[in-house]
């Protein structure tokens, strides 16, 4: 996969040195949705599928989980990656019931521990390898893991202007 068509993220239009800035920059765009709009609006479900604050939460756990698997092929020959779990974390973890303002400041602290980490990379750390699950199991390196990561962050973004959009007009 080298572009979205739904939001037309495309993975190889940037250097990949700009991958740290922009995963902060991405990061703070949600920081701001989910500090920005009243509490009440993010945990609604306009549409089918996650709240504004759910989608918050899946961003925050995607950097966790993709700064563990960089972290993991770093230290080991082609990991296999286990799959996150995403929909039954969001039933597990309580997505809904998270504080807003707790879940910005994670999702802050995350983007900033991944985009550090990805900025101490060498090439060869970029060139490090796992075996990834999505969208077919395929062995990928750290720069698709970090550009899929920055892609995550982007679509996530756009699925959250359109819930919080349809609730402010409900």
């Amino acid at each position: 996969m080298d572009r979205c068509d739904e939001c037309r993220f495309d993975y190889y239009g940037f250097a990949r040195t700009e991958i740290p800035d922009r995963l902060r920059a991405s990061a703070a765009d949600h920081v701001e949705r989910l500090t920005e709009t009243p509490a009440a609006f993010l945990c609604e479900r306009p549409l089918p599928g996650w709240s504004a604050l759910e989608y918050g939460c899946h961003v925050r756990d995607v950097l966790l989980v993709q700064a563990g698997r960089i972290d993991l092929a770093r230290r080991e020959d082609s990991p296999e990656f286990v799959p996150m779990g995403r929909d039954q974390r969001a039933v597990d973890d309580r997505y809904n019931d998270q504080d807003p303002s707790v879940v910005a400041g994670q999702l802050s602290g995350a983007a900033d521990a991944l985009a550090g980490l990805l900025a101490s990379l060498d090439d060869a750390g970029w060139a490090r390898t796992g075996v990834y699950s999505y969208p077919e199991r395929e062995l990928r390196d750290v720069d698709w893991i970090a550009r899929h990561t920055l892609h995550e962050l982007t679509h996530h973004l756009a699925d959250v202007d359109r819930v919080l959009l349809t609730t402010l007009e409900s």
